[in-house]
């Protein structure tokens, strides 16, 4: 039985951490083509990766969406941030950050759960009819 169980335990695990991957890669998949929802362009990327999670993901604060721009000066990637930052050509990443998951056999539990963290970029497009969303 523990055989059994230590089979399904770490194969759930694989699979989750395969989750949030996939998860934050549909959101950046979602991210680029400048769509926009009722409250805005971040949490609609967040409403994407959640809705790809199969449930595991039911905490917004756990994803983060961030713009990154090239510093024309020195080619250094800084942080965008205000109206603009999600502008052609800056660089979308989302990330899942700290997903906990604890072990259902208790013999592999340990006092603090495993934390998985995923993380997917891409460059953004035009946005349609040259009009940025809002943020």
């Amino acid at each position: 039985m523990a055989m059994l169980f230590a089979l399904m335990d770490f194969s759930i695990a694989i699979f989750v951490q395969n989750v949030l991957h996939n998860a934050v890669r549909e959101g950046v998949r979602f991210a680029i083509t400048q769509q926009t929802g009722a409250g805005g362009q971040d949490n609609a990327i967040k409403a994407v990766v959640q809705s790809n999670a199969f449930g595991f993901l039911t905490d917004p604060t756990k994803i983060t969406v961030q713009y990154l721009h090239q510093d024309p000066s020195t080619g250094a990637l800084a942080t965008s941030a205000g109206v603009g930052s999600n502008s052609q050509g800056n660089i979308c990443v989302v990330s899942v950050v700290n997903y906990p998951w604890r072990m259902m056999v208790p013999i592999f539990q340990s006092s603090s759960p495993y934390l998985y963290s995923a993380s997917s970029s891409d460059v953004m497009e035009a946005p349609p009819n040259g009009i940025l969303p809002p943020r």
